[in-house]
């Protein structure tokens, strides 16, 4: 469970109530649904706005499709690789959708977004993507500063996220193999994609989205160069990668969690006329000077916003959002940068989005064998680039 996706939907202007609730595990259930009902929400009191019977809390691999039946309006907040098959159940039901980036860890898994999002087009279904700087005040400004034509054509781009990393939950006594990675689930790819998708898409999207397109191929270079443990599963702790779009231009990306390390959470996209710098919430002429600085005053909390503005359009009866397809492709754009630096090779957009390669179980159960399995000392496999394919 999600519970600051969960709070902000319920801290909307509309008339919007909790019903129903489901996790894998009862535990996670349990612990958003009490501090939904706290006093002391870090965000909001919205316990007001729960009213989740114990009969409408579900658990177990299934418990989303009982859960997507009783509501109107469907959160999709659960480990990245879950998402497409959840997204589909919410389509299919008919359901207006709120889901979490990245959308997929692997190709099948866009390709069965993408497929999805055309029959939510279909039946009109409203789906905002949690790529929350779409809805920041200060990166819509600056976006149309751009279109208007204030730094030219972007001709290079950079973007980072630099920082010490996330948490890591440990080994338990008794757990099954599936239990342990679904509850460390960041550093397994079937679940996460690695930190390059489930972090950093949110940097290359920004990119996407100014540029108006995806990139077609990418080369770069990566590894594990201090955090080696064996409770770090099997992803990487940094990546560089060099993504080239049909234009020629470059976005130069670069993502890393290691301790004690420079921190950066940025973009940066330099244009024939001027410099958009995200971070500074400025652009600055090819001399260095202001061209304009946003007003930092008038900032908004960009994660509330999205709902807000969900639940205002569904609340008219507005067909407004269709996130989908942009959701899909920069995380297929994330998943391309993953390839390219575990196998150390150019991967091309359409062979790797074509590719149909899944990285997912073959069946759902905690007693079912992941796709990934330690050796004999714990270790998982980590990609060799150079020798490791397409993965």
């Amino acid at each position: 469970m999600a519970t600051g996706a969960a709070t902000q939907a319920l801290l909307t202007k509309q008339n919007v109530k909790l019903v129903a609730m489901a996790d894998a595990f009862r535990d996670r259930l349990d612990d958003c649904y009490k501090y939904l009902m706290s006093d002391d929400n870090d965000s909001g009191v919205v316990k007001d706005r729960v009213s989740v019977p114990e009969s409408n809390k579900f658990v177990g691999f299934d418990g989303y499709k009982k859960a997507i039946a009783l509501a109107d309006v469907v959160i999709l907040t659960t480990p990245p690789g879950f998402r497409p098959i959840h997204f589909e159940e919410a389509v299919n039901q008919g359901k207006q959708i709120f889901m979490e980036k990245p959308v997929a860890t692997d190709p099948a898994g866009i390709k069965r977004v993408l497929d999805a999002a055309v029959i939510a087009k279909q039946k009109k279904l409203n789906v905002v993507v949690g790529l929350q700087r779409h809805y920041q005040n200060s990166y819509r400004e600056l976006y149309k500063k751009y279109k208007e034509g204030m730094i030219g054509d972007i001709v290079s781009a950079q973007a980072w996220w630099n920082n010490e990393g996330v948490w890591v939950n440990p080994r338990k006594y008794n757990q099954t193999e599936m239990e342990y990675q679904m509850r460390n689930w960041y550093y397994f790819n079937w679940l996460c994609g690695d930190h390059i998708t489930e972090q950093h898409i949110h940097n290359i999207d920004v990119i996407n989205w100014f540029k108006g397109s995806y990139p077609v191929k990418a080369q770069g270079m990566g590894g594990r160069e201090v955090r080696k443990g064996k409770e770090y599963g099997e992803i990487f702790d940094h990546h560089y990668v060099e993504f080239q779009y049909a234009d020629g231009s470059i976005l130069n990306s670069q993502c890393r969690h290691i301790k004690g390390t420079y921190s950066k959470v940025d973009e940066l996209m330099m244009g024939t006329k001027g410099t958009i710098y995200c971070g500074n919430m400025n652009i600055l002429d090819r001399k260095g000077a202001v061209l304009y600085q946003y007003d930092r005053s008038k900032e908004n909390n960009p994660y509330q916003t999205e709902h807000d503005e969900l639940f205002a359009a569904i609340a008219k009866g507005e067909y407004k959002f269709a996130d989908t397809e942009n959701g899909a492709k920069s995380t297929m754009t994330s998943i391309l940068g993953r390839m390219a630096t575990y196998s150390g090779q150019v991967v091309e957009w359409d062979k790797a989005i074509n590719s149909n390669i899944s990285i997912m179980p073959t069946k759902f159960d905690f007693d079912a064998m992941p796709p990934v399995l330690p050796d004999a000392n714990g270790f998982y496999p980590v990609a060799v680039p150079g020798v490791t394919k397409f993965v």
